[in-house]
């Protein structure tokens, strides 16, 4: 699961962060509650979900949508 939530959080920066963001926190999370031998990349998933999700609000706060469209 830490794996997976690693490389969930980093397509995540690129795509579908609003879906992949969270289901990389929730992934994480749950690796570090039952005690993961890879905490360094639950800890990387973790903080990539949130990064995906700051990326959606700073995306959402500039142009007031939720896709990366190119407005001119």
């Amino acid at each position: 699961m830490a794996v997976a939530s690693f490389i969930l959080g980093l397509v995540g920066l690129l795509v579908l962060n609003l879906v992949l963001g969270p289901i990389a926190i929730v992934l994480a999370s749950v690796a570090l509650w039952r005690g993961t031998a890879r905490r360094g990349r639950a800890l990387l998933g973790l903080g990539l979900g949130v990064a995906d999700l700051v990326v959606l609000a700073a995306l959402v706060s500039v142009d007031n949508t939720v896709s990366w469209g190119l407005a001119g």
